[in-house]
């Protein structure tokens, strides 16, 4: 009999006498409970929290994931399972991957997690254990094997639990090309003289990034003409961020000259030297260093096409860190927020599960994604920081039909906050073409582009998006002048059910044009959006690139920085309605864009101008506008906020706002209410 089939012979053995053996730790009701430790062994039976008497706890996840397996394949599927994780760093050889045959059910669901009052660690990096030689005051070196024979190179490195920057210059601010990027064939450019040398091109570990518009580009150089001061990268850009784009900005990473600030680093891609700039209070003796090496930590793979489901899995306390950035070794040209990178926690085909209170700190990607076929799933209470691209992705780019759409999963009272740090666009949620989501409660800010963003089908064409319900949100910091054409929340194409309510957008501020609080871009449809509150934008607070149909209602707009409320094409349908809104604002102009025709409806709004009573409406005067046929009942008056300047927008008793109609908006309940 081999090791693995006596621990389960004990583990039986032991549920013929007792249903569950840890009553003394909060274990879910008659759940068969096994432990992980770093000091355990998979030799032993998992079924005790600690070693002793020559038995103890698992030392893997896939172990303690394997002994549930066995369980249920010898006729114990009725019974709950619980792996309590102990205090500790697990380094995964590879994903740990979860099937059909891992599923719980709603009544007896499996549970991944921490040991009461502990923070176990899994991590998909690797600890850099060669030896570290201390070159010269502040700079050590180790050559690493492994990426000298090509099988493994990393853009990432952990030093004492803490990112450290790839090399980069300049330290500060940005490069500028000469005039357009070039569209036609790889992309090339002119730089300016003496910003990039020639020997750089061709190693293939000396990178462009650039950034245009809504997005980024991430490429190494492949040929330097010095004379004629062009570069020329990996691939073709893509034209839609990328035309019209005037000297853009731009960095290099990893040149051997780049490595000049404390805290920085070096990855030569041919001999594998890492060379590591040392921090103030770093002890070159004492470095724990630590790389990434595998893309995605958990899988949860279904087969959803024939109607295979891993169902009723739940994750609880655990942290996840240390995943590669995706895509960099050939170039990554971004299109629209990084909607095609992974993410360290993946699944198709999930139904029924629960990511609960764990942490997504240090990794590459995007932390969460729930894609092909999944439904019924939640991330709750969840930290996601420092992250290389965002924090959930729900849904996929393109439509899915039957078993394979992704519906009515729910993203709330999560804390995501600093991620884009590879990629600039990614997001802090990402709905695709999934409908019937809910995404409430999260705390969403400092990221480089937008918030939220919903749908992803770009003007009238048929969409997956819809009845998604976007709530009591708090997102604030968003764009912090890096990308530009971004929002609060951005959202595309008809989303018949959608709401936009109760959620607080504020200081979003982009690098040239769009920094909006409320952004229906391409073909945004039949959106509600009610009762939430924008302030200290940008572009402006509410902006409607075109659609229809679309209801804005019982918001407070304020001080926006160049224009209040826009819309920018003019079409042979109603844009949107503009009802009981209060606008304030202290800069710029009420309306911007284009507001030529008369598909647009205002009523029963109140506007006020710190500055003047004499409030233009586009080209119109108060009048001029009303006798349009708009604002006919709407007022221009002090709202009588508590102190807006200071962002407390409870109306007084004594506001004119409560006479047009105008409903009190619910702040106490923005936020996580998980603390």
């Amino acid at each position: 009999m081999n090791s693995f089939a006596k621990g389960m012979f004990c583990v039986l053995a032991a549920l013929a006498l007792a249903s569950c053996s840890t009553a003394s730790i909060q274990t879910p009701p008659d759940a068969v409970a096994f432990y992980v430790s770093p000091d355990g062994s998979d030799e032993w039976s998992g079924r005790k929290a600690s070693p002793g008497g020559g038995d103890g706890p698992f030392a893997t996840l896939e172990r303690a994931r394997d002994a549930i397996r066995f369980m249920k394949q010898s006729g114990y599927q009725n019974l709950s399972y619980v792996v309590y994780v102990r205090e500790g760093i697990y380094f995964l050889e590879e994903p740990l991957v979860f099937t059909e045959s891992d599923s719980g059910t709603p009544d007896q669901p499996v549970l991944y997690a921490a040991y009461p009052g502990e923070k176990p660690v899994i991590s998909g990096g690797r600890l850099i254990q060669t030896p570290i030689v201390k070159v010269q005051e502040g700079l050590v070196k180790t050559t690493l094997p492994s990426v000298t024979r090509g099988d493994w190179y990393f853009y990432q490195l952990f030093v004492n639990g803490e990112r450290r920057t790839r090399a980069r210059t300049p330290n500060v601010d940005f490069y500028r090309m000469e005039g357009q990027m070039e569209l036609e064939g790889p992309a090339h450019f002119r730089f300016q003289k003496g910003d990039i040398k020639k020997e750089w091109a061709g190693r293939g570990d000396v990178d462009v990034i650039g950034l245009a518009k809504w997005a980024e580009i991430r490429m190494p150089i492949v040929e330097v003409n010095e004379e004629e001061q062009t570069a020329t990268l990996t691939k073709q850009v893509p034209p839609s961020n990328w035309r019209g784009a005037n000297n853009p900005r731009y960095w290099i990473e990893n040149a051997p000259e780049a490595l000049d600030w404390p805290g920085e680093w070096r990855l030569n891609k041919q001999s594998g030297l890492l060379s590591v700039l040392l921090k103030p209070g770093d002890d070159p003796e004492d470095l724990q260093m630590i790389a990434p090496r595998l893309e995605t930590l958990v899988r949860i793979q279904g087969d959803p096409a024939n109607g295979r489901f891993v169902r009723s899995l739940i994750f609880r306390g655990l942290t996840f860190c240390h995943t590669i950035a995706p895509k960099l070794q050939e170039g990554y040209p971004d299109t629209q927020a990084a909607y095609d990178v992974s993410a360290a926690f993946s699944a198709d085909g999930a139904q029924d599960c629960l990511i609960e209170q764990c942490r997504f700190v240090q990794i590459g990607n995007y932390a969460v994604q729930f894609a092909q076929g999944c439904s019924e799933n939640r991330i709750a209470g969840c930290e996601m920081a420092d992250l290389g691209a965002g924090g959930v992705k729900i849904g996929e780019p393109q439509m899915r039909e039957g078993w394979l759409r992704t519906h009515s999963n729910q993203a709330t009272d999560n804390h995501i906050h600093h991620i884009g740090i590879i990629y600039p666009a990614a997001v802090g949620v990402w709905v695709g073409q999934s409908d019937h989501n809910w995404i409430a409660h999260n705390h969403i800010h400092h990221t480089y582009y937008t918030g939220l963003s919903v749908g992803w089908t770009w003007g009238y064409r048929p969409t997956g998006a819809h009845h998604n319900i976007i709530e009591y949100n708090h997102v604030h910091h968003i764009g912090q002048g890096i990308l530009s054409d971004m929002g609060g929340i951005y959202t595309l194409g008809t989303q018949p059910g959608t709401e936009i309510r109760n959620n607080l957008f504020h200081h979003i501020d982009s690098y040239s044009y769009g920094g909006w609080g409320i952004y229906p871009d391409e073909g945004s449809t039949q959106i509600l959006i009610e009762n939430n509150i924008t302030h200290h934008t940008k572009s402006a607070g509410f902006h409607q690139h075109y659609g229809k149909e679309n209801v804005v209602r019982n918001n407070i707009f304020a001080f926006a920085k160049e224009y209040q409320v826009m819309r920018t094409r003019a079409e042979e349908h109603l844009s949107f309605t503009f009802e009981r809104n209060i606008v304030i604002f202290d800069s710029g102009s009420l309306l911007g864009s284009n507001w030529s025709g008369d598909k647009y409806q205002f009523d029963n709004n109140l506007y006020w101008d710190l500055r003047t009573e004499d409030i233009r409406f586009d080209q119109w005067s108060w009048d001029e506008w009303r006798a349009k046929g708009q604002d006919v009942h709407s007022l221009i008056a002090d709202p009588l906020f508590v102190d807006a300047v200071n962002g407390d927008f409870h109306l007084k008793p004594e506001s004119p706002a409560w006479g047009l109609g105008f409903q009190p908006i619910i702040m106490d309940e923005i936020g996580p209410r998980i603390k």
